[in-house]
């Protein structure tokens, strides 16, 4: 009995339609963080980060999926878009500050404005950080796998986090929050944020990884 052979264009579009929800996913996750960043959450007076640090794991988990099945070239220029669709929200949110509210929606009014004017200040240090450390992040995957390509995912999904999320936590803690919380402080919510990170991923962030990087691979 002769083998059926695969049909290439259904392939194609699975690996289009593939690409577009882990690029759609990435995207989301980046934003969301952003404006969950404006929170700062506290335990015991001890413990501090920012609410964004509870789904900024899982975006790194999609960028390891994109340079894993994708390659880092492809990554890079998510990345890129992902950069610019932060500016953008910062830009437009912006702009809804400065227009003018109804005096009885005044409660509401004051309430975004408190969060959007943090914002801009919080996407700086999300995009700087974003970018030294998704880069590294990526470029760092992409030549673990190189040199170890015989090794477990695991390897390079966990290995190249180690360095990006210290890449990302200190610059990101230092640009949003220096000035306004103490230099105690400060530190407690670097080393909480990147042990917090490197914790969700790999709990969480890996396990999905193995299964978002099995699934789409089947599709393909």
């Amino acid at each position: 009995m002769n083998k059926v052979s695969e049909n290439p264009l259904k392939n194609r579009t699975n690996g289009e339609m593939s690409f577009m929800v882990v690029t759609a996913l990435f995207v989301t996750l980046y934003l969301v963080s952003n404006i969950m960043a404006v929170k700062v959450i506290s335990f015991f007076n001890i413990i501090y980060f920012d609410a964004g640090t509870i789904t900024f794991p899982f975006a790194y988990m999609l960028g390891d999926i994109l340079t894993e099945i994708w390659g880092y070239q492809k990554a890079k220029k998510v990345i890129w878009m992902t950069f610019l669709c932060n500016i953008i929200m910062m830009l437009f949110t912006q702009i809804a500050v400065w227009l003018p509210s109804p005096d009885y929606l005044e409660g509401t009014a004051v309430a975004y404005d408190n969060v959007f004017t943090y914002v801009p200040r919080i996407v700086i240090a999300s995009l700087t950080g974003f970018l030294l450390g998704e880069l590294s992040n990526a470029w760092l995957m992409d030549k673990i796998k190189a040199k170890l390509h015989d090794k477990p995912l695991w390897t390079r999904t966990i290995g190249s986090s180690i360095a990006a999320h210290m890449f990302d936590t200190v610059p990101f803690v230092l640009i949003a929050f220096v000035g306004t919380m103490t230099t105690r402080d400060i530190f407690m919510m670097i080393a909480t944020q990147y042990f917090m990170k490197l914790g969700i991923e790999v709990f969480f962030g890996t396990p999905l990884a193995y299964a978002g990087v099995s699934f789409i691979k089947k599709s393909l």
